[in-house]
């Protein structure tokens, strides 16, 4: 296969596209739609959202995504965390709630639907043990059509999954912060079933990866082994980050809550 650079461009149309909706609504819909008083997007917001983009171009683009594709497994779920685990907590953080209910009002009945935590959690986990079994793995690696597909449906998946914990609009709020919680150590355990077979395997898992030439000496094996421990250890340790980020946030509003306005003596 040639792994010389080339370009992605239905990964490059994507962010553009997800680049000018974003400054379009911010800039045309924030004086019907933002809060009157407050800006419509603050900086974190920004921040969040444009990083989202960038690791979402470098988790699809050359050399990244083509390692994967065509050389090492490993670089593949590197690829897989990145848009599941990454870029979906991002985006949705960096849109404002007045912007994403803009967007999102003419479904929000489908919404309150397809983002409840049992549908979200089953949904995603089921597409990702899909797209982990061999002959899948194959068909994605040999057919550019499918890849598309398989990775759209996967980044979908990955965005209702995360839904239910950033809460992007209020009218499809279901979990409470340890529901969240719950929700998220529940996350972390699924996938741990297929990095069981990919590190306690002891022949090759995916034959495709035997035939492509082998960088950096690494064995197709080794990186079997290493791919799922990426798989396990990564993905869990961003999950639970993502569960102490919920704690933290639940008991800072608390202490604020019980804190209560700051009494000046003499005071009216």
């Amino acid at each position: 296969m040639d792994f010389t650079f080339h370009p992605h461009l239905d990964v490059y149309g994507v962010a553009i596209a997800l680049v000018i909706v974003y400054r379009y609504g911010i800039r045309m819909l924030a004086g019907r739609y933002a809060p009157a008083g407050r800006p419509p997007v603050t900086t974190r917001q920004r921040v969040m959202f444009y990083s989202g983009i960038v690791f979402l171009v470098i988790s699809s683009t050359w050399p990244l995504h083509d390692i994967g594709e065509q050389r090492l497994y490993m670089f593949h779920m590197i690829e897989h965390m990145l848009i599941t685990l990454v870029v979906p907590p991002l985006l949705l953080g960096g849109i404002p709630e007045w912007l994403m209910h803009a967007f999102v009002k003419p479904i929000i009945p489908l919404l309150k639907v397809i983002t409840r935590p049992i549908f979200t959690l089953v949904f995603f986990n089921a597409w990702l043990a899909f797209i982990h079994v061999p002959s899948v793995v194959e068909l994605m690696l040999t057919s550019d059509l499918f890849h598309f597909f398989a990775h759209a449906v996967l980044f979908i998946s990955a965005i209702l999954m995360w839904w239910p914990v950033m809460d992007p609009i209020p009218e499809t709020k279901t979990l409470a912060p340890f529901g969240k919680m719950g929700y998220l150590f529940l996350q972390s355990l699924v996938p741990t079933i297929p990095a069981s077979f990919m590190t306690l395997g002891e022949t090759p898992l995916y034959e495709i990866y035997t035939t492509f030439p082998r960088l950096w000496g690494i064995d197709v094996m080794t990186d079997q082994i290493i791919a799922g421990l990426i798989m396990k250890i990564g993905g869990g340790l961003i999950l639970w980050v993502a569960i102490a980020w919920v704690f933290f946030s639940w008991y800072d509003r608390e202490q604020k809550l019980e804190t209560g306005p700051v009494l000046v003596p003499g005071g009216k």
